[in-house]
């Protein structure tokens, strides 16, 4: 029994933060995994330039109903899960997620939750467990499957190398270069042969 795990920001939709940071002028909100592996450290930081900024959950919102899939991943995920069962683990939010799935036709994900006050303000965050993406895949190990990962950042090695196969995709020349043990693709085509030679 075979199931896919895969990140969603970077792997099948831009970057969430690098849209909202293009949008809002705030250039230090592009920061993501790719760059801070610490993701508790990430959060809290980018929590503090939207208070600073008085930009709450609205916001960020009204820019992500404009956010498309990556070209071809819609019909890289459809065709992958005419094939085998598959999950997005992703460390973004479920106030976040929605306009995104509705358009990659609804496929299940494993996320987070934000905190949010009644006047929008983002005040916190609640992990659905520690190293999520890691855990997950532990866990679906535990009931008898066999996990195959993909994914673009520092917190995809944990389930990318945990896997019986696991793939970087569209990842950055550093995390390349310090993992050259992982096959890396840059192309939906690519990734798609490499998770159909592992089933």
């Amino acid at each position: 029994m075979n199931i896919v795990c895969l990140d969603m920001e970077g792997v099948l939709v831009p970057e969430i933060w690098i849209a909202f940071s293009e949008a809002s002028g705030i250039p230090e909100l592009c920061r993501t995994t790719r760059d801070e592996p610490d993701y508790d450290k990430l959060m809290t930081w980018r929590l503090g330039i939207l208070k600073e900024h008085g930009l709450g959950l609205k916001e960020i919102q009204a820019v992500i109903t404009k956010i498309d899939p990556l070209p071809g991943a819609k019909a890289f995920l459809d065709k992958l899960r005419s094939e085998t069962q598959v999950i997005i683990l992703s460390d973004t939010f479920e106030q976040f997620a929605k306009p995104l799935m509705e358009k990659l036709g609804w496929p299940s994900l494993f996320c987070n939750t934000l905190e949010v006050a009644k006047n929008g303000e983002i005040t916190g965050y609640k992990m659905r467990c520690q190293q999520s993406k890691l855990t997950t895949v532990k866990a679906l190990q535990s009931i008898g499957y066999d996990t195959i990962a993909a994914g673009d950042s520092f917190n995809d090695l944990g389930m990318i190398q945990a896997s019986k196969a696991g793939f970087l995709f569209k990842s950055t020349e550093a995390i390349k270069a310090a993992h050259p043990e992982l096959l890396a693709f840059e192309e939906f085509d690519e990734l798609l042969a490499a998770i159909e030679g592992a089933l």
